[in-house]
């Protein structure tokens, strides 16, 4: 992780939070890509099963 997104995300109860990183396969290609997002602890159960 970045160093700036570490400190922002320790202000302001980031802890909470979590980056998150997702391998998705292209349908067009066949090619893998990565999605990132930084969510709520408790979501990122969620955020995988998109």
């Amino acid at each position: 992780m970045a160093k700036k997104s570490v400190a922002t995300l320790q202000k302001g109860g980031g802890k909470g939070h979590s980056k998150v990183i997702k391998m998705v396969r292209s349908p067009k290609t066949g090619a893998y890509t990565f999605k990132e997002g930084i969510v709520i602890n408790e979501e990122v159960k969620e955020f995988f099963k998109k």
